[in-house]
Parts: structure tokens; sequence; C-alpha cells
């Protein structure tokens, strides 16, 4: 039976077999796309990141803050610099919560409305698929992980949806985060390499306040 977690697990291989074939955005000039990138996230993630550092939730670790609403996920060091920014491919369905148990259960019973990608904050760490690929995982009871974006079936269309700059496009997992190859293998993969870090998932359809237990705004 292929359950969500053993798609999480196996998709992964494709990722890692494919040749790593150089993005648009190469990332030789980071300062250049920080300040763009600070200049251009949403006001939810400019209130996160001022709690983040103000309260140092990150605990001196690196981490990461993915917009749901924007499709976008965001890089940074452990002293809170903006390493990169990217698009992001999310779960199908609009919602924050994961159905109990979701990790285990078979891709055929999972409807379209049950596959989110849950709304938190997650401490993270590399892991490994099925035949030794990496992933960060998020979440492993609930099958939740970031990791290069996969082919998929031919009519996901996952390549194309990543690089359209329509935010609907951008919902067609299961609920992992896929992100562009060289954005892992650049940016995220050295920086939870030697340390685990957190991600925050951005709340969709309720507020950071009811999402981050210790969330405050910095005026």
């Amino acid at each position: 039976m292929i359950t969500r977690k053993t798609l999480c697990l196996g998709w992964l291989i494709l990722a890692f077999i494919a040749p790593q074939v150089a993005q648009a955005n190469s990332y030789d000039q980071l300062d250049s796309i920080s300040r763009y990138a600070l200049e251009h996230t949403s006001i939810q993630v400019n209130n996160t990141i001022n709690w983040i550092m103000d309260s140092q939730d990150n605990l001196d670790m690196p981490f990461m803050i993915i917009d749901k609403q924007e499709a976008k996920v965001f890089m940074f060091d452990a002293q809170g610099q903006l390493q990169g920014e990217a698009s992001a491919l999310l779960g199908m369905a609009v919602g924050d919560d994961s159905v109990p148990g979701i990790g285990e259960r078979a891709l055929a019973s999972i409807p379209p409305d049950e596959r989110t990608t849950p709304a938190g904050r997650f401490v993270s760490s590399l892991g490994r698929n099925l035949k030794g690929g990496e992933i960060l995982w998020l979440d492993y009871e609930d099958a939740l992980s970031l990791h290069p974006v996969v082919a998929g079936t031919p009519s996901e269309r996952r390549e194309e949806r990543l690089a359209s700059p329509d935010v609907q496009d951008k919902r067609i997992s299961y609920g992992c985060i896929n992100v562009p190859k060289t954005f892992y293998t650049t940016l995220v993969s050295p920086a939870f390499k030697h340390s685990n870090g957190v991600v925050y998932v951005l709340p969709e359809t309720r507020s950071n306040h009811a999402v981050f237990a210790s969330y405050y705004e910095v005026m």
C-alpha cells in the first residue's frame, strides 16, 4: 500500500537522480536578492521575522519561513540574515491542520480537501529517503517534508507550476513542500547539514497568534 509517508520518501529518489541543472536564479548575488526580497515580502512575513528576531525564537539556529498565501519560502541563517527566497509548491487544499494519522494513510484514501500543508513551528533536520537521498523532515509522523521539486505525474506539470507567477498553480502536492533544486542544494542542505533548524509555516486560515504560542507583535 502506498501511503503519504511512502510517497514522500520515494519521490525524493527521483529528485536526486536527476541532473542538477542550474536555475535562472543562480544565487551568485545573494546581497541583491536579499535586499529585493526583504522589500517585497508580505506584512505577515515581515511581522514574523520581527517576532523571531526580537524573541530569539529560533534559538540560534538557521530558520526558514514558508508563506503559504504567496507560495514562497525564505531561508535565513542563525543570525537572521536572509540567504535567499524561492517559489514553492504546497498542498492542494487550503488549510492549516493535518488530518490525524494522514502520514500512514493510503494515497487513494486522501481526498483533495485533506491534502493540506499544515501551519506551525517545526524544529527540523535532514533525513534520508528509501534510497539514501536527502530530505528535510518537518514532521515525520504526518509525513510533512521539504524537498527539491520532483517530476510527479506528467499532468501535474510541477516544474512548470513552480515557475508560474500564478499562486493558484502552486497548490498541487499531498502536503509536502517542493522547492527548486538549486535552492535546496545551495541553501537548504548546507544550512541544516550541521545543525537542526526551525521552519515556520505561516497560517492561511488563522492568525499567527493562533498558531505560534509565543507570538507577539513587535512595535
